[in-house]
């Protein structure tokens, strides 16, 4: 498990290790708040959403198996389920308040198709993000992927490109930079 620290950490979870579950907070909150953010798309929500992800992960980490996948991505699975839990809540409740007398809930099931102009914009915008990603070398390119999409550790990333720690971090914050640069541009 020595490649995977957070799935050695959900091990000892399912045994109540309070120690673990400590430590695996500061490991993996930050990319399961990018997460929740994303879905929920209202901070405080997501930082709500992200102390009942961390409950589940106390109640249910006996559900965790590590040849079945990494830890983190079962945490992000477990944040990302949450997420749309709480966003099906959400609907449930605006369509409870706003189904009219007559009761006819089908006029209140929304289109789930973006509109044409979503649509081109998410194109326009999915076709800018490639271009960026090419703008960077293929090493760097594929370990933001590796961090960002894949939800590997630096550790994880320095070990694959057989680089020193430091070096990956100092990769992928460069990366991140131009990125964001071209993005902007």
């Amino acid at each position: 498990m020595t490649d995977d620290p957070i799935a050695s950490l959900l091990l000892r979870i399912q045994n109540k290790d309070r120690a673990a579950f400590r430590e695996i907070y500061p490991a993996s909150s930050a990319k399961l708040m990018g997460v929740l953010l994303r879905i929920l798309g209202e901070r405080a929500e997501a930082e709500d959403a992200l102390q009942e992800v961390f409950t589940r992960v106390w109640l249910r980490a006996d559900r965790f198996d590590p040849s079945r996948g990494r830890g983190m991505t079962w945490l992000i699975s477990v944040a990302r389920n949450h997420a749309i839990d709480r966003l099906r809540a959400r609907t449930s409740a605006a369509t409870a308040n706003t189904v009219g007398d007559d009761g006819d809930e089908a006029t209140m099931i929304a289109d789930p198709r973006p509109d044409a102009l979503s649509a081109l914009v998410a194109q326009g915008e999915a076709r800018r993000v490639v271009e960026c990603f090419s703008l960077l070398e293929p090493d760097r390119s594929a370990a933001v992927r590796g961090a960002y999409l894949e939800g590997w550790s630096y550790d994880d990333l320095a070990r694959r490109f057989d680089v020193p720690l430091n070096t990956m971090r100092t990769w992928l914050r460069r990366s991140l930079l131009k990125l964001r640069e071209c993005m902007d541009a």
